[in-house]
C-alpha cells in the first residue's frame, strides 16, 4: 500500500473525511495487482487507463527489457520505482552466428548507472547477449548490498578479475549463472583465482554454473566452496574438471538437482576399467546417492564407457542434455532406455534416426528436444533425417517444442508431426543444405510447414528452411496468427512471400529473415505493421541502400541500422545492404554506435 494513500486517523474537532472513491479503487488495485506476475497480462493492464497505468507501475517488482536500445535506462527507472529484479536482453540472435560486426554495442555501463541510482535494493540481474565490463562487475558488487542472482547468456567483455570482486563483496549471492559466455581473459592468462573468493565461513549459494569458462579452476578451492554452500542445488562444471573430481565433489552434495558433468572423463593418469579393484573410485553409489537429481548436462569430452554410471540417476530425469556427447544409437540407447520421465532432451545428430527411434519408443511425455549437428556446414553429411523426426511424431505426442538440425526431409513426415504433435509451441525445422525440396517427390516442402501452421494452432515461434515458394509463406499469413517469431533462411520465390507474412501475422514481434531473394517492395509492406514488432532483421537480401532511407524517413519512430559482419562502414555508393537490422525506440537513435554501423 503507498504511504500516501494512508488515511489518517479521525482528528477530535474534526469531521470525518472519508477518502475518495478513485483512491479506495486505486488501493484495491494495488494489492490485486500483486497476484498478476505474467509481463503480458501487466502490460495489458496498464493500457486501461491512467490510474491503472499508475497501479501497475508501482507495483511491479520485475523489469523486462527486450531491447535495451527500445527505451533508454533513465525513462525506464523513472516509470518503475519498486523494481528488485531486472531482465536485459542486448543484441539479436544472428550476432550467436557472426553475422553481427564486433563491439557492435549493447553495453551494461549506461544501465547499470541508471539501476544503481533508482533501485539500491536491487536483487536480481539478468543479462542476454550484452557487453559487461570488469569494471561493471565490481560496481555492481557495490552499488546492491542485498544483491543476491546475476545470469549472464551469451554475454562477453568480462573476465575472471570481475567474478573475483563480485565473488568476494556480493556475501547474500545465490545465483552465478555464466551460461555461453566468451570471457575476454587472455588465452596465455590463467585469469584470477576467482573461485577461492567466496566467503570463507559459508556461503548462501543455491546455483553455480561456470561450463563456459574455458580455463584451469582451483579444484580444491571449488570443492571446499561446495562442502560450505549446504543450499546449493544447480552446478554446472567446465571441460577441465575430470570425473575423479566430479565424484569427489557429488559426494559433498548429494542434495544437487541440475549437474554439468564437466568432462565426464577421466584424468590421464588414471585407467578404466572403474569400479572396485581399479585404480578409480567407484562412481555409481556417488551418482546413487543423489535422490533429487532430475537434470544431467555437461559431458564435455565423454568416454562412453563411464555412461553406465549415471544408470541410477536415469529414472528420476526430466532433464537430459547431451549436445557436447558424441553419443552413437547404442550409446544413447542404453541411457535414454532407463529415463522414462524425461520431459528435455538435446543431442547430437551422431544419435542418427537409431537414436531417435529409441527416444520415440521410451520418453512418452517429452515436451521439448533438440536435435544439433556436429557439422554445421551446408554440404555436411547429416545424420538424421525423416525417419527420426517420424520417430518422434509418433512416439512423442505430448511434444511441444522441437529444433532439428538435417540434411533431408519430407513433405509426409513434417504432416505426420503436425497431426501427431498438436499442442506444438515451437517448431524450428532447419534444412541445412540451400533449397532442399523433399528429398522422396521432389517437391517444395510448402506443404509440410502449411500443415504445421494449420493443425498446430498454439504456434508462437517457426523456423523454417529447405526449398520453400510463396505459397508456404501464404500458409503461414492466412493460419499463423499466434505466430511471435519467424525465421526465414534461403527460402522464397519474391516479395509477396514477405508480403503474406507481414500483413498475415498479426502478432508478429520478432522477424528474421537471411540469404533469400527479397527486395524493397517486400520491405515496404510491413510499414503499418513494423511498430508493433520488437524488431525485424535482414540480410544477404536485395534490399537497396536508397529504399531503407525512405523507410527511416517514413517511420521516426523506428529505428535502421544497415552494416556488414566486417568492421566496414556502408557507403553511399553502395547499392545493396548487406544487413539492416530495424526495430523500435521510444529514444531514437542511439549514440554508442560505432563508425561502421551506420544509422539512417
Amino acid at each position: 500500500m503507498r504511504e500516501d494513500w494512508v488515511v489518517d486517523a479521525p482528528i477530535v474537532g474534526r469531521e470525518y473525511q472519508p477518502p475518495c472513491p478513485d483512491q479506495v479503487i486505486e488501493n484495491v488495485l494495488e494489492n490485486v495487482l500483486h497476484f498478476l506476475t505474467a509481463r503480458r497480462d501487466r502490460n495489458a493492464v496498464s493500457l486501461v487507463c491512467k490510474s491503472w497505468y499508475r497501479a501497475e507501475a508501482y507495483t511491479r517488482s520485475e523489469l523486462f527489457i527486450g531491447n535495451c536500445y527500445a527505451v533508454s535506462p533513465r525513462r525506464a527507472t523513472e516509470r518503475f520505482r519498486r523494481v528488485y529484479s531486472v531482465v536485459i536482453k542486448g543484441k539479436p540472435r544472428f550476432a550467436d552466428f557472426s553475422l553481427m560486426p564486433v563491439n557492435w554495442g549493447a553495453h551494461f555501463t549506461p544501465w547499470l548507472s541508471a539501476l544503481a541510482a533508482a533501485y539500491p535494493w536491487l536483487e536480481k540481474v539478468y543479462l542476454k547477449r550484452m557487453s559487461i565490463t570488469d569494471d561493471d562487475l565490481a560496481r555492481l558488487s557495490l552499488a546492491f548490498p542485498s544483491f543476491k542472482e546475476l545470469t549472464l547468456v551469451c554475454c562477453d567483455g568480462f573476465g575472471t578479475s570481475g567474478l573475483a570482486i563480485l565473488a568476494s563483496k556480493c556475501r547474500q549471492l545465490r545465483v552465478l549463472d555464466l551460461i555461453e559466455d566468451e570471457l575476454n581473459d587472455d588465452d596465455d592468462d590463467d585469469g584470477a583465482d576467482w573461485i577461492s573468493c567466496f566467503p570463507a565461513d559459508g556461503t548462501c549459494l543455491e546455483s553455480l554454473s561456470f561450463d563456459c569458462i574455458e580455463q584451469q579452476i582451483n579444484f580444491p578451492a571449488l570443492e571446499s566452496l561446495v562442502a560450505r554452500s549446504p543450499n546449493l542445488k544447480k552446478l554446472r562444471l567446465n571441460q577441465f574438471v575430470s570425473l575423479e573430481q566430479l565424484h569427489r565433489l557429488i559426494v559433498r552434495a548429494s542434495q544437487l538437482t541440475h549437474l554439468g558433468t564437466g568432462s565426464f572423463s577421466p584424468s590421464q593418469n588414471l585407467a578404466p576399467p572403474p569400479g572396485p579393484g581399479g585404480n578409480e573410485p567407484d562412481y555409481g553409489p556417488a551418482f546413487a546417492a543423489c535422490k533429487s537429481l532430475v537434470c544431467l548436462s555437461g559431458f564435455r569430452e565423454v568416454v562412453p564407457l563411464y555412461l553406465p554410471v549415471i544408470y541410477p540417476v536415469c529414472e528420476n530425469l526430466t532433464s537430459l542434455n547431451f549436445s557436447y556427447a558424441n553419443l552413437n544409437a547404442q550409446e544413447l540407447h542404453s541411457v535414454i532406455s532407463l529415463c522414462h520421465k524425461l520431459r528435455t532432451l538435446w543431442v547430437l545428430d551422431t544419435v542418427r534416426d537409431e537414436g531417435l527411434k529409441a527416444v520415440g519408443a521410451t520418453c512418452k511425455d517429452l515436451l521439448e528436444l533438440r536435435v544439433f549437428p556436429i557439422d554445421a556446414r551446408e554440404d555436411s553429411e547429416g545424420f538424421v533425417s525423416e525417419v527420426g523426426l517420424l520417430a518422434i511424431a509418433q512416439g512423442c505426442r505430448k511434444l511441444r517444442s522441437i529444433l532439428y538440425f538435417c540434411q533431408r526431409m519430407t513433405n509426409a513426415a513434417v504432416i505426420a508431426m503436425s497431426k501427431n504433435c498438436p499442442d506444438l509451441v515451437v517448431f524450428r525445422l532447419c534444412i541445412m543444405g540451400r533449397h532442399r525440396p523433399d528429398h522422396v517427390t521432389n517437391e517444395p516442402m510448402d506443404k509440410g510447414f502449411g500443415a504445421i501452421v494449420i493443425n498446430c494452432k498454439k504456434l508462437t515461434r517457426l523456423g523454417i528452411s529447405g526449398l520453400l515458394t510463396d505459397e508456404a509463406f501464404a500458409y503461414i499469413g492466412k493460419y499463423g496468427k499466434l505466430v511471435r517469431t519467424l525465421s526465414v533462411a534461403f527460402a522464397g520465390d519474391s516479395d509477396m512471400a514477405l508480403k503474406y507474412v507481414l500483413q498475415g501475422c498479426s502478432n508478429l514481434q520478432k522477424l528474421e529473415v537471411r540469404d533469400s531473394p527479397f527486395g524493397d517492395s517486400a520491405l515496404f509492406a510491413g510499414l503499418q505493421h513494423y511498430y508493433n514488432m520488437r524488431f525485424f532483421w535482414i540480410s544477404s537480401c536485395k534490399i537497396t541502400l536508397q529504399n531503407c532511407r525512405q523507410i527511416a524517413r517514413t517511420l521516426p519512430n523506428m529505428v535502421l541500422e544497415v552494416f556488414t559482419n566486417m568492421p566496414v562502414a556502408v557507403q553511399d555508393e553502395d547499392e545493396f545492404v548487406d544487413a539492416l537490422y530495424m526495430y523500435r525506440s521510444l529514444e531514437g537513435p542511439r549514440n554508442d554506435n560505432p563508425s561502421y554501423v551506420r544509422i539512417l
